[in-house]
């Protein structure tokens, strides 16, 4: 079973956005050094940023239509992303973009699925 691992919201202000689900909700927001994109810390986590309790994720944000979708996203952990897309495929869904690379992380991919939500994808390097 492929897991949930990560949310995106997008902001047309990030700093903005950012400031207000700080203050709403006590998150650590923080830029990544290199790219417009913020990580989204939402539960306590490990030195990797790894959420501690089961069942919490944590996510991103990015302006929308740019780094980040243009509506709020669930990205699945998959072993091998070109087959999870080949298969997203076979099934009726559609890829959006193309595959790519996140720094020395791993790889992102969106596909749309048979009703039309956006949905990411992620895989980590050396997988």
């Amino acid at each position: 079973m492929d897991p949930v691992v990560h949310f995106e919201i997008p902001a047309k202000d990030v700093q903005r956005a950012s400031a207000f689900y700080s203050k709403a909700f006590g998150w650590n927001l923080n830029q990544f050094p290199g790219f417009e994109y913020w990580s989204v810390v939402t539960t306590d986590s490990d030195e990797n940023g790894r959420p501690k309790s089961p069942g919490s994720i944590n996510g991103g944000m990015g302006k929308g239509g740019e780094m980040a979708p243009k509506a709020v996203t669930v990205t699945i952990s998959v072993s091998d992303i070109d087959a999870a897309l080949k298969n997203v495929k076979s099934l009726g869904g559609k890829p959006v973009g193309n595959k790519m690379p996140v720094g020395d992380m791993g790889w992102s991919a969106y596909f749309e699925d048979t009703e039309g939500n956006v949905i990411g994808l992620w895989q980590n390097a050396g997988m």
